[in-house]
């Protein structure tokens, strides 16, 4: 069958849309996303639909909120994606994040989970783009529940989401939901949003934008060689490993490149990586600083290099939500994180 004869709750029809980050009236006002020698953002990671926690957050970074749009008199918020699954309030959450963007109060890039959203939403003729298997239900289950009843509402998230760019190059600062590579940007274009030719190609195994968008989105993966495996958070082999991307593949090994947190990275062998030097983007120290969300980290956060920041410390599961305070600084200052837990907010 179809998709066509299928329930198409979530469809998406594209809209016209502005290029993100250029001015655009909002309920009668105009909001100006990029002032050039704007040097105030708050960075907030993953927060998969925990609004308690990220509304505790925001309170915390001395942020206001008046009818329903939370605001600081200097600072803006520059969100890294993945607002939606797992959490209990999402709806809620989308809420606050669009709000703050309407307003002028925040940027955003998407994360996996948006762009799993579009290609679950998407027919490719005979299917969806992003199957409808019982492991793909699962993790976008939260959502579709929360949203029942609410279709035309979530219908409006979805085409909002493909109004986000990619990735944010500011002066300054970069941001991507998990790793940057400047190869992949510019094979990408400027101003890359998830339009549905985009989200097509993308979904498509072998095509260079799938590549190119699972490293934005997603990171890089590198096979083991053959034989080796470790064990994962949930005791399952694994014979891939994400990658601390902004170190150089070449003069390195497995191990000391890879990025699994709560896995027995032990098992990870110490043999050399170079044969995926051109896989492994590498970040020089002179370079802006840039932000990440997305790896899952853990416990009191810390950063990667002097220009690299993670600010994903798992909130869903009962982790703190994490930001950082810059303030037009090239060399980062892990004094400078400030991080709600979810275990101890009060609805």
């Amino acid at each position: 069958m179809t998709p066509q004869g299928k329930n198409r709750r979530g469809m998406v029809n594209e809209s016209a849309n502005p290029i993100p980050g250029t001015p655009r009236k909002e309920g009668g006002r105009h909001t100006d996303f990029m002032k050039t020698n704007h040097t105030q953002y708050d960075i907030i990671g993953d927060i998969h639909g925990h609004a308690d926690p990220l509304h505790a957050l925001l309170a915390k970074l001395g942020y206001v909120e008046r009818d329903g749009i939370h605001a600081h008199p200097e600072r803006r918020v520059i969100f890294l994606g993945d607002f939606i699954d797992r959490g209990p309030k999402i709806r809620e959450t989308l809420q606050t994040v669009r709000a703050m963007i309407d307003s002028g109060n925040a940027l955003a890039v998407p994360g996996n989970h948006e762009f799993n959203a579009l290609a679950y939403a998407t027919p490719d003729g005979t299917d969806w783009l992003r199957k409808h298997t019982p492991k793909n239900r699962e993790q976008h289950e939260a959502t579709l529940e929360q949203f029942e009843g609410h279709e035309a509402e979530w219908q409006g998230h979805l085409a909002w989401f493909r109004t986000l760019p990619l990735w944010l190059d500011l002066p300054g600062l970069r941001a991507v939901h998990a790793a940057w590579d400047t190869r992949a940007a510019a094979r990408l274009g400027p101003e890359v949003r998830m339009t549905e030719a985009l989200v097509l190609a993308a979904s498509t195994k072998g095509t260079q934008e799938y590549r190119d968008v699972e490293t934005l989105l997603k990171g890089v993966e590198l096979q083991l060689p053959d034989g080796h495996f470790f064990f994962d958070n949930k005791n399952f082999p694994r014979h891939q490993i994400r990658t601390r991307w902004w170190l150089p593949a070449r003069g390195t090994t497995y191990r000391r490149i890879a990025l699994q947190p709560g896995s027995n990275e032990w098992e990870i062998p110490e043999l050399p990586a170079d044969a995926h030097a051109e896989r492994v983007p590498g970040y020089a120290a002179d370079e802006r600083p840039v932000f990440n969300g997305h790896y899952w980290l853990e416990g009191e956060a810390e950063l990667m290099a002097p220009n690299v920041a993670i600010l994903d410390y798992s909130v869903a599961k009962d982790g703190p939500l994490t930001a950082y305070r810059w303030d037009g600084e090239q060399k980062l200052d892990a004094a400078k994180f400030v991080q709600v837990r979810a275990d101890v907010v009060q609805p």
